[in-house]
């Protein structure tokens, strides 16, 4: 009985996420049309502040690895594409990332502005801390500077410690079963090339693939928890069949 209760209750949690994500849709060109593009409204804005707090948590560790620099590279697109000048815009996002990525100050403040920004809505918290969770997880662990950072930031924004242990619980579960390229040929294979290809068309083949099933913080409005999942899997699968490749061409 106690079992069916606790299955119950997450249920309700997912449940509730996916109620929450389908009525998510605020950002979109058109509701960005009359946007004014500048480093002071960009920094503001409710997205300036997150890719603020997303250059906390890549770099947590001590560094933004290869595959982190990457999904983040693809997430200035993603946003930036959303707001006229979308070139302007992806610099100023960079500029943001670059200056707050070494400072462990000021996560409180900016996580309780944003949550000032967003009016403490429940679906942009839980659209925020997925992916943030997300990309902690992307590199197949999370450290504890990283849960550090994560739940730091989950306080100031008032987010549901359920939840936020629900959400978290369901990605380690994913990384405990995700299984890892058994030889080289299934890399090549992952990755459409051979190995007879150069590294130049097999990185090429990497990349589209990364930006292909990369977790879209634009694009997952409307979906459910499920999507983050699936697209943070297939990430570390494309990534790890990469790496393997590098490895046995040193």
């Amino acid at each position: 009985m106690g079992n069916l209760i606790v299955l119950a209750l997450l249920g309700a949690v997912f449940y509730y996420i996916f109620k929450s994500y389908a009525k998510y849709t605020d950002y979109s060109k058109e509701a960005f049309k009359n946007f004014s593009i500048s480093y002071e409204s960009i920094k503001e804005s409710e997205l300036g502040l997150f890719v603020a707090l997303v250059a906390k948590v890549a770099k947590a560790d001590g560094k933004v690895d290869a595959l982190e620099a990457e999904l983040v590279g693809i997430m200035f697109d993603d946003i930036a594409n959303i707001f006229p000048e979308p070139q302007k815009t992806k610099d100023i996002l960079k500029r943001i990332f670059s200056e707050e990525k070494d400072r462990d100050d000021n996560i409180t403040d900016i996580a309780h502005r944003l949550a000032s920004a967003i009016k403490r809505d429940k679906s942009k918290q839980q659209q925020f801390m997925g992916f943030l969770i997300q990309l902690s997880f992307v590199d197949g662990e999370v450290s504890k500077s990283e849960e550090k950072i994560l739940q730091t930031i989950a306080e100031a924004l008032e987010f549901d410690p359920a939840t936020y242990h629900a959400i978290f619980d369901q990605f380690e579960k994913m990384r405990q079963n995700f299984t890892p390229k058994a030889n080289i040929n299934d890399a090549y294979k992952l990755l459409g090339v051979s190995a007879d290809d150069d590294m130049a068309t097999i990185k090429k083949a990497y990349r589209n693939l990364i930006k292909e099933y990369h977790p879209d913080i634009i694009k997952s409005q409307g979906k459910s928890e499920a999507y983050m999942q699936e697209a943070t899997a297939k990430t570390q699968e494309i990534n790890q069949a990469y790496e393997m490749i590098k490895e046995a061409r040193k």
